[in-house]
């Protein structure tokens, strides 16, 4: 680890509850953090920029490795969520198994994956790793706080594909765009508190990837009134 890109705001009231509950989701998100690198690097790859092509190489690289190396989940591509939406990638137990007191079958995801490219492919969509803005449901953040992904969940990830700039920059960009929101700056469709931007960013500049924390409010359809949300973003111009 090169440094921690610190920040003085709040993360906001993460628990270690939230995490024991979670704790194979946690060893998954680590086992994706880890295989990034991997997967950017991997050869066999083809070079894309799209992002849905990009889900789709991830999540197959993914389910192949954890066969051998992670061999409790399989990962999905483009799970069903609330209503019509669908998140970029999930994993699910291989076989049913009670995690705390709840019993996940094999058709139950134990995590979810939202997925961006940093920077968006339009302007338009500059902010949509946070948010859609007033009319549109599109913002990565944005989804999970309206429990339109995840709703069953109290934690999940973001992957974000970074294309440009630094991961430094990304950090910075997007707590400017939440305090936006919180100041009533922008808009949005659900009401955002200081304590919602992202944590201090750790770096991990030998493998190009970046790691960092946030917790969100979410609406009366989630399950909880909060979610816990890793950060995990790839440098895709390292690859070798």
């Amino acid at each position: 680890m090169s440094g921690i890109h610190e920040k003085e705001q709040s993360i906001g009231r993460i628990t270690s509850g939230i995490e024991r509950e979670n704790a194979l989701a946690i060893r998954t998100i680590d086992f994706v953090s880890q295989q990034l690198p991997a997967w950017r690097d991997d050869p066999d790859r083809h070079q894309e920029e799209a992002e849905d092509r990009l889900n789709l190489q991830l999540c197959k690289f993914l389910d192949s490795r954890a066969r051998n190396e992670f061999p409790m989940v399989r990962f999905d591509h483009e799970e069903y969520q609330t209503g019509r939406h669908r998140v970029d990638l999930s994993a699910s137990p291989v076989e049913s198994t009670t995690i705390g007191v709840k019993l996940h079958t094999v058709y139950d995801p134990i995590l979810v994956f939202e997925c961006k490219r940093l920077p968006a492919p339009t302007a338009d969509r500059e902010k949509e790793y946070v948010t859609g803005g007033e009319d549109l449901k599109s913002g990565g953040l944005q989804r999970f706080k309206l429990g339109l992904h995840g709703a069953n969940l109290s934690i999940a990830a973001m992957v974000g594909y970074v294309q440009g700039q630094s991961s430094c920059y990304w950090h910075e960009r997007i707590n400017r765009w939440i305090s936006e929101l919180v100041s009533g700056a922008a808009k949005d469709t659900c009401e955002w508190s200081s304590g919602e931007v992202l944590g201090p960013l750790e770096e991990y500049a030998s493998k190009g990837i970046s790691r960092c924390r946030s917790i969100h409010s979410r609406g009366r359809q989630a399950r909880g009134k909060e979610i816990l949300i890793y950060h995990l973003w790839v440098a895709m111009t390292t690859r070798n």
